[in-house]
């Protein structure tokens, strides 16, 4: 059975750890905010063309948002887009913010990593573990620190990546000496 919301409230998708966001050190940040058959921590799975119509009116009013804080913008979404694999966004944090600085410093250190979705369910099927979510009107993507889809991530930089293995290195070489 295929229902609609009847309820305009705000549905946020939040919860564990993953590792897809890119971040260049001058704030620009992208990665996937949504991913199509992954189900996540509340049972829910989007599912391709969920995000369609709403992109459909345009991606200028979908906000970046710190921790799905509507008081507390942090940068601007360049890109939303809906792709074979979910839903692409690419945007600039902006440093002027204080939160945006901080969100830049705590995404540099890997502090935080996730990113979460707000939004109205327009059409959703009922599912055995939670729903189907068939329409969704999408009204921000927050940068957070436990996103609801765990793979819902920033995309680790390069320099980020090498700093990663550098250090893995570096504690194996320790492990190895201390054994």
């Amino acid at each position: 059975m295929i229902f609609g919301s009847g309820a305009p409230a705000l549905e946020t998708k939040y919860c564990a750890l993953g590792d897809d966001i890119a971040l260049k050190n001058d704030g620009q940040i992208e990665g996937y905010a949504s991913l199509f058959g992954h189900v996540d921590q509340g049972g829910d799975v989007v599912q391709k063309g969920a995000y369609k119509a709403c992109l459909a009116a345009g991606s200028a009013r979908i906000r970046m948002l710190w921790q799905h804080d509507p008081a507390q913008p942090i940068g601007v979404w360049d890109e939303v887009r809906e792709d074979g694999k979910g839903l692409y966004v690419k945007g600039r944090l902006l440093t002027d913010v204080q939160q945006g600085r901080e969100a830049l410093t705590l995404l540099k250190a890997g502090a935080i990593d996730g990113l979460s979705i707000g939004y109205r369910t327009k059409r959703a099927e009922k599912a055995p573990a939670g729903r189907l979510l068939h329409e969704v009107e999408l009204w921000e993507v927050s940068v957070v620190t436990f996103p609801m889809l765990p793979e819902a991530r920033v995309n680790p930089s390069e320099d980020g990546q090498a700093l990663a293995q550098d250090l893995a290195e570096a504690f194996q070489a320790a492990r190895t000496m201390m054994a």
